[in-house]
């Protein structure tokens, strides 16, 4: 294995999985205002409403897939009597929508950036960046489900790309794996493992909020000021006991 190809797959995944926790780690103590989606949507609701539900669903679901694919070996799923022809049908066939669907998802959301005026005013410059690295990685990810296994014939992931990811994370990455897998294949790991060190530094820090505090915060209580009925005592600023 020559030294580009032990960078690519025995040092790069380290570094990206250590620049994600450190930078988490970094922006929750240093950017907590800015831990945020950046919400966009009092600019524009319409594309919003459409191209959001699919993105998410779609990602959420590819996600879902690369987990099984990646993580749960081909032996388990033999065991419970799912049968490699099965297996295939099913995760070519789901691949495929999810794909599809996040796919059309960013398209939407890409057009509504760039369309409408005030939305493309609040994209910063690692939205866009980010926006590339995303649409690389759906994008090649669909190659590889569409052309990988439709087009030009099943590629078994299982028992290559599978088994380095597990690698990584049992300290014994079988780099020689990935470097025989096929070239859309590579990219989309590299691309992902770019993807994943940028993460910490973008909108994408919401996927890791669980809004606990929300479950005992007190209500919000509001109450209309009757203009008709003026107290005569002097209006002070600030806040009030309730009832007082």
């Amino acid at each position: 294995m020559s030294s580009t190809q032990t960078l690519l797959w025995v040092v790069l995944p380290y570094v990206a999985f250590a620049v994600f926790v450190v930078g988490h780690v970094w922006r929750y103590r240093y950017d907590q205002f800015g831990w945020t989606t950046r919400s966009s949507q009092i600019y524009e609701s319409r594309l919003l409403r459409l191209g959001s539900p699919l993105f998410h669903l779609g990602i959420l679901m590819a996600l879902g897939g690369h987990v099984i694919g990646l993580v749960v070996p081909a032996s388990w799923t033999s065991a419970v009597g799912i049968s490699e022809h099965v297996y295939h049908v099913t995760a070519v066939s789901a691949g495929t929508v999810a794909g599809l669907m996040t796919l059309v998802g960013l398209v939407l959301l890409v057009v509504r950036r760039r369309s409408v005026r005030r939305v493309f005013r609040a994209t910063t410059r690692t939205d866009k960046l980010l926006y590339v690295v995303l649409g690389a990685v759906v994008v090649l990810g669909v190659a590889n489900t569409i052309h990988g296994n439709l087009l030009g014939g099943p590629y078994d992931y299982r028992e290559s790309v599978a088994v380095w990811f597990r690698g990584v994370f049992w300290l014994h990455p079988r780099g020689e794996l990935m470097a025989a897998t096929p070239f859309t294949f590579q990219a989309h790991a590299v691309v992902a493992m770019l993807l994943f060190a940028l993460w910490p530094f973008t909108r994408l820090v919401h996927v890791l909020s669980v809004p606990l505090g929300y479950l005992g915060r007190p209500y919000i209580v509001y109450r209309s000021r009757d203009l008709t009925q003026r107290s005569s005592r002097e209006e002070r600023r600030g806040w009030e006991k309730i009832g007082s």
